[in-house]
């Protein structure tokens, strides 16, 4: 208890960060149709979002050096805010893409400096707790966020300025705590070759995992609509899609620290194109047929990224995990920036069953891959524990690297 109180503010920002700014990217969707957007300009803001989120894992730690940890965040919140907000004021796909880079830029932001200040606050006797209560506010407020959207109103001035206000709230946490802000970290290197040059295998994983992720979180609301979900349908659709990877994480996490995590890897990517055909085949079976679809899609995907990293890390030395961490980030916002365009095109020229389908075939070349690298070089002999690592910010390395070590 006396953890959770001294990590109050952080966890109560996290939450904030997440119900404002995680709702944005359904809303979006789901009104942009409404008000005529094409498939694949729908598809343009997801990709903007990604755009602004490297821009802003990039540039926050440097901010932070700047100016320090509490204005840095009021500076990022304060940009999430206004490009929320600003939505209903200028109805244009441009427009909407630009506020969307904000938004990006903003929760990149966010994240890094909740991350660095977590990551000074706490000790090797607290480091694990504390990261496990982070990770568990950290789902439960995405997956708040997702069910928002069966009640929030599409293309409505009240919608925006709700989530406009959830993030601006996010402020107030941490602008009123008495705990006193932290010394700047360092900002790691940004080194993209080094996640190739430790593990290919681990590289070619979160570039996949960026493009799977990024289509069913910003063009599944396209495809929902396509297939006859309503909204409140909607919400549940993409609420169990988290559910479903967030279940994943102890029995992946057993099986990635017993066999090889190379056969882990490729046998989850099996069971992703799995996943997609039967999520394809039980498109016209009714709700309950595609929200267990969704479930099971989020349960083999989800964990792919954190099997990519662990298997890289077990190639790494100490000195290189930051750097690691931010190198495969990088990959997976590549995989992610390119995935919505590319997603909703196929819909609007093919169905909605193509975006499946696609994400089928990616999977389909990562299994090639891996079984061709598993070939080429034999397992690493000393292996790490399974960590589960979030897709927040560049310094999440530096929060959640030493438990590899310990």
């Amino acid at each position: 208890m006396r953890l959770l109180i001294s990590f109050a503010a952080l966890f109560l920002s996290v939450i904030f960060v997440q119900l404002g700014s995680g709702a944005v990217a359904p809303l979006d969707a789901i009104s942009g149709l409404g008000l005529g957007f094409s498939k694949a300009e729908v598809g343009m803001l997801g990709s903007a979002h990604f755009i602004g989120f490297f821009i802003g894992c990039w540039w926050a730690p440097r901010m932070l050096g700047s100016v320090g940890h509490a204005r840095a965040f009021a500076a990022f919140s304060a940009l999430g805010t206004i490009g929320i907000a600003a939505h209903m004021m200028l109805v244009n796909p441009i427009a909407w893409s630009a506020m969307r880079m904000l938004t990006g830029l903003s929760v990149a932001g966010c994240y890094t400096i909740i991350e660095a200040w977590l990551q000074a606050s706490v000790t090797n006797e607290t480091r694990g707790r504390a990261t496990g209560v982070y990770r568990v506010v950290d789902v439960g407020a995405s997956l708040g966020a997702q069910l928002m959207i069966g009640v929030l109103t599409p293309s409505s001035y009240a919608s925006y300025n709700l989530l406009a206000i959830l993030c601006c709230a996010a402020l107030l946490p941490l602008a009123l705590t008495r705990t006193r802000e932290p010394e700047t970290p360092e900002a790691p290197r940004l080194r993209p070759a080094m996640a190739w040059a430790r593990s290919p295998l681990a590289a070619a994983g979160v570039v996949v995992t960026g493009i799977t992720g990024a289509a069913f979180r910003f063009v599944g609301p396209v495809y929902a609509v396509e297939v006859g979900l309503t909204l409140d349908q909607i919400a549940v659709f993409l609420a169990v899609y988290v559910l479903g990877g967030w279940m994943a994480q102890l029995p992946v996490g057993w099986l990635a620290d017993r066999f090889d995590r190379r056969w882990v890897l490729i046998g989850l990517s099996l069971a992703s194109v799995l996943a997609s055909a039967l999520t394809v085949a039980l498109a016209g079976a009714g709700s309950l047929a595609i929200y267990l679809a969704a479930g099971l899609f989020g349960f083999v995907t989800l964990p792919i990224y954190s099997i990519s990293s662990a298997h890289a890390h077990d190639h790494a030395t100490s000195s290189e995990r930051v750097e690691l961490s931010a190198a495969l980030m990088f990959l997976y916002a590549i995989g992610a920036i390119a995935s919505p365009v590319l997603a909703s095109l196929l819909i609007e020229g093919f169905g909605p069953a193509s975006m499946f389908w696609a994400i089928a075939l990616v999977h389909v070349v990562l299994v090639v891959f891996g079984l061709w690298r598993m070939a080429l070089r034999p397992g690493p002999r000393r292996r790490l524990p399974y960590t589960w690592m979030p897709r927040t910010s560049f310094l999440v390395g530096r929060l959640f690297g030493r438990g590899r070590e310990e």
